[in-house]
């Protein structure tokens, strides 16, 4: 007990009287402790962080799988029927995606934004199990009553109204209309969970379904259920449960939908948010692990030279009776003070890290309020800097104590012992250092060349010199097909007319995202040989195909006769054309929006365009058709009787010579001619939109990458410290071969093939390792497999050179020692 203060005394003195070796270990491990500690702070805050729900294990998505697409959500008129006949679960709770345009309040200040929000039926929140932190939530009655109701998220309390407590009661002005506040939601709730920060909703509005809605021929799935299972009840058995509820509900289908073939899918909430991110979270763990491995190996290299250096010392004491116990304790406690110093620094490393990945993090990321360099993660960097102390300080201690004690205090001992009984496991480090780096290296290597094949791939369009501006449009102002019509022709009319404009267009998706998908049938298929499929589908208003520079590969493109009252005509892809008229030119054909059943108005196809990578390059290209937005209402079979079928919302595209800051002014004032209220969004160049898509996979690239050389700095130093050492061992050997008439250019070879041998070893170590993880790395990469000879070559031979360059200058060294000195300090 007494003996500790002193030891630890004891240790600290001797590091002191050490300061490069003391900083060279603690930055090898600040390195790889901090970065292990910051990935970390990821894998907590996404995978392992409790969901800011009550009982979040216990919450499930309830959706329909129709065809061979699961996970799809459900039509409003299934919501009553899962609340009424769902019997595995406690509560149950619809939601909608909504936008609304935030154009301003009467009691505070602010500009008009779009701004994400959900519609949420009252059930939700207490499903959820949470309460507002102000305030209240809405009630069954009042969504049934419509009421204009607001619930906000604590993000827009704090960043427009300053956490200001009279909000409550204020006016909100959505899409032009009134709604009061009513309650403020705790800072951590987020609902529904979604990816990034981009889309998370910022207020919720009562679900209040309308008529049209609830209509049962509407084919839209664009609503979803969250529920509660009961205790006792397991998902397999809620699955069970959604299936009878998805008959149920198929026999109660229009004929329109006699074709469609629908079953329950259950998923748990927390699956759903992180199922994307978690073989990511845990390769790159796994990679940073390798970091603090290669970080480990070196510091226990290091810990050993520093140990056989004092066996000498180890031999006076333990021949003047002290304890092997004591001697391994002080070693111990030099371990642990050490990686408690990397330890510090690398939480600092790791705070830096932290702040800088969430502003690097791709979109596609969830839960990003949830990383944190919080308690949790402090402790984790503690603890794992006291086991690696422990770990690296313990083999050498007990390797220089197994030093024969006569041997060591003999005069000249020094090389022999330190030659002969130690090389083995020195050697071993080496190896162990090479093989380890060179994996993460042929990792690396694998994802930065299926990086560069994906840029290489055409994604059917070109960005370049293309602004892009999202909108919505408030029904309130535009309310009929008439007022919508009218915003769209003046605002693509006046950009056509400016200066340096090449075409203008309005556009329900961008060529990147997917927006929507919408069965069809093509003329003379038998209804009964009909099977459900789905294209994507896009609206356009303008010179759509000249804006994106899409390749027409057939027929044409639409123009401004393609109007309601005019034959109607839609434009196909090649992958669409190949896979509906295979062998047959498809301008000429026919086709209708959902299945045989529903009489649906036939369409003529009158182009077909080059396909589009929807969602990034590295997606396999997708059946796309594309309609007319004047025409759009009667190609989806809507009664266009006075009611608004038009699409209001979507984006205003542009191609222009002009710079992106010059497009934009342009932009933005001519939309303000015609609406001044209306609120862009997003607004930036298509080259932007289409770089998010591939952020994923930039920052993997980048992050593994990093490691790899961060890998190889460590393996760098490593190397050069042990070779450094071994030759200082041998300097006796050396003076002995020079003064036999040995070359000084054969001393370098003799040091250089010695360090070749462990470093092939090694490599062939390396290769074996790569091939063994080989399967884990392959479904992150892009026509590129995890074993191309390629990288397998350039990495090798990059870790073979790296290896000679860290030995070569100890070589020269030994190749230039004077012989005479050498033998005299022996």
């Amino acid at each position: 007990m007494f003996a500790l203060p002193r030891d630890l005394g004891f240790a600290v003195r001797r590091l002191r009287q050490t300061p490069a070796f003391s900083l060279t270990v603690i930055l090898t491990l600040a390195l790889g402790l901090g970065a292990t500690t910051a990935i970390f702070s990821l894998v907590e805050g996404i995978l392992l962080r409790p969901l800011p729900f009550k009982d979040a294990d216990r919450l499930v998505l309830l959706g329909d799988h129709l065809g061979n697409n699961p996970g799809l959500g459900v039509t409003a008129v299934e919501i009553a029927t899962y609340a009424k006949a769902a019997s595995a679960f406690s509560s149950i709770g619809a939601h909608a995606p909504a936008h609304f345009e935030l154009s301003g309040d009467t009691a505070f200040g602010g500009d008009p934004a779009e701004i994400p929000a959900g519609r949420l039926a009252a059930s939700v929140f207490p499903t959820l199990g949470v309460q507002p932190i102000l305030g209240r939530v809405f009630n069954q009655q009042e969504e049934s009553a419509d009421e204009p109701l607001a619930v906000i998220s604590y993000a827009l309390w704090l960043n427009r109204y300053h956490r200001d407590p009279q909000v409550l009661g204020s006016t909100i002005v959505l899409d032009r209309k009134p709604y009061s506040i009513i309650g403020v939601m705790p800072r951590a709730f987020e609902f529904p969970l979604q990816t990034g920060t981009l889309d998370q909703s910022q207020l919720w509005v009562p679900l209040s379904l309308t008529p049209q809605e609830l209509d049962p021929e509407s084919g839209l799935w664009g609503y979803h259920i969250v529920a509660r299972l009961k205790p006792g009840v397991s998902l397999p058995q809620a699955a069970q449960d959604a299936d009878r509820v998805a008959r149920q509900v198929m026999r109660n289908f229009p004929a329109s939908k006699s074709a469609l073939r629908i079953r329950g899918d259950v998923k748990l909430v927390r699956e759903e948010a992180v199922s994307e991110v978690r073989p990511l979270l845990r390769t790159l763990f796994v990679a940073v692990s390798v970091v603090l491995l290669i970080a480990c190996v070196n510091v226990a290299g290091l810990l050993l030279v520093r140990a056989i250096r004092m066996r000498r010392n180890f031999a006076v004491r333990l021949a003047l009776g002290a304890r092997s116990s004591a001697i391994l304790r002080e070693s111990v406690l030099e371990g642990v003070l050490l990686s408690f110093a990397g330890g510090l620094l690398g939480l600092a490393f790791a705070a830096i890290a932290i702040r800088t990945a969430l502003h690097l993090l791709p979109d596609s990321m969830p839960r990003l309020n949830s990383i944190a360099m919080d308690g949790g993660v402090i402790a984790f960097g503690f603890l794992l800097s006291l086991l690696t102390g422990v770990l690296c300080s313990l083999a050498p201690a007990f390797a220089a104590l197994k030093t024969n004690l006569t041997d060591s205090l003999k005069e000249g001992a020094r090389t022999e012992i330190g030659a002969s009984s130690h090389a083995g496991l020195r050697s071993a480090l080496v190896v162990s250092e090479i093989a380890i780096a060179l994996v993460l290296l042929t990792v690396s290597g694998a994802f930065l060349r299926s990086f560069q094949k994906m840029h290489a791939v055409d994604p059917g369009f070109r960005p370049a010199h293309v602004l892009v501006a999202a909108y919505k449009l408030p029904a309130k102002q535009y309310s009929t097909n008439d007022a919508v019509d009218a915003f769209n022709r003046s605002v693509v009319e006046r950009l056509s007319g400016k200066p340096g404009i090449v075409a203008a267009s309005i556009t329900s998706t961008l060529p990147t995202e997917f927006y929507g998908a919408s069965s069809y049938t093509i003329e003379g298929e038998p209804a009964s040989a009909w099977k459900l499929k789905f294209a994507l589908f896009t609206s356009t208003y303008g010179d759509y195909f000249r804006t994106m520079d899409i390749p027409l590969l057939d027929g044409r493109t639409f123009t401004m006769d393609d109007r309601e009252d005019t034959p109607l005509v839609v434009i196909v892809n090649e992958s669409m054309a190949k896979e509906c008229w295979p062998g047959q030119r498809a301008i000429g054909k026919r086709m209708h929006a959902g299945n045989p059943h529903k009489p649906m108005p036939w369409a003529t196809v009158v182009g077909v365009v080059s396909d589009t990578k929807v969602g990034g390059r590295d997606e396999l290209d997708k059946e796309q058709w594309y309609i007319p937005a004047l025409q759009s209402a009667t190609l989806n079979g809507y009664d266009t009787g006075g009611q608004l079928t038009r699409l209001t919302r979507g984006y205003v595209t542009l191609r222009s010579a002009l710079p992106p800051e010059q497009m934009a002014q342009v932009l933005r004032s001519t939309v303000a001619a015609v609406d001044p209220l209306l609120a862009l969004q997003q607004v930036q160049p298509l080259s932007d939109v289409l770089a998010d898509t591939e952020a994923p996979r930039r920052f993997n690239t980048t992050l593994i990458t990093s490691f790899a050389l961060g890998a190889l700095l460590l393996a760098f130093t490593g190397i050069y410290a042990v070779v450094s050492f071994s030759v200082s061992l041998r300097a006796q050997e050396i003076a002995i071969r020079v003064a036999l008439g040995a070359q000084r250019g054969s001393i370098a070879r003799l040091v250089l093939h010695s360090a070749a041998k462990i470093a092939l070893l090694g490599c062939g170590l390396g290769v074996a390792g790569s091939f063994a993880i080989s399967r884990l790395v392959n479904a992150f990469l892009f026509d590129v497999s995890a074993t191309d000879p390629l990288v397998y070559s350039v990495a090798a031979l990059t870790m073979l050179l790296l290896s000679l360059l860290a030995s070569a200058l100890p070589a020269a060294r030994a190749a230039a020692a004077d012989p005479v000195d050498a033998l005299r300090s022996h």
